[in-house]
């Protein structure tokens, strides 16, 4: 089943050699994630703001972060070397803003024999660079605060925090 090495580390096989994991013999199960992103944007930034969005040359600043935040959830095999490549089932970027921060969250839901929280991180983390990208013409004074795990349900643990 699961690959794993004398230290506990799943990715690594007995030899100590970076291994993907053998997800064989595990059952098909429903399968959610949820991350989020958090990025500060100064009073420059917010200033920009017209109704629910940031417009610019290049477009809707939180439009093209959802876009750019599900492309990535649905390349991130190709990013980090040991995922596995999943049939996504669906995936949900919102961004709000909450005071002086844009809070991202990335929901992901498969049906597979492993979990999605690498690709909902992905997504969150992406849409969050995308955001800093699009408004570093107004400051570079923006702060990609934290990325972090919400919460996954239809595996072996499911995590809540």
């Amino acid at each position: 089943m699961a690959n794993q090495s004398n230290t506990g580390f799943t990715h690594l096989n007995e030899s100590g050699q970076p291994a993907m994991v053998d997800v064989s013999e595990k059952s098909l199960t429903s399968r959610v994630a949820v991350a989020e992103s958090r990025v500060y944007l100064p009073a420059v930034v917010i200033e920009q703001f017209q109704g629910e969005d940031i417009r610019t040359r290049k477009g809707g600043v939180f439009q093209t972060a959802i876009i750019a935040g599900i492309m990535a959830a649905k390349k991130t095999p190709e990013l980090i070397p040991l995922c596995h490549t999943l049939l996504l089932d669906g995936c949900d970027v919102k961004i709000s803003l909450e005071g002086e921060e844009a809070v991202i969250r990335c929901t992901v839901k498969t049906t597979g024999k492993t979990g999605v929280e690498m690709e909902a991180l992905t997504g969150a983390s992406v849409a969050a660079l995308t955001v800093y990208d699009m408004c570093k013409a107004f400051t570079h004074d923006m702060i990609i605060r934290e990325t972090k795990l919400i919460s996954k349900t239809g595996g072996k643990n499911d995590f809540s925090r």
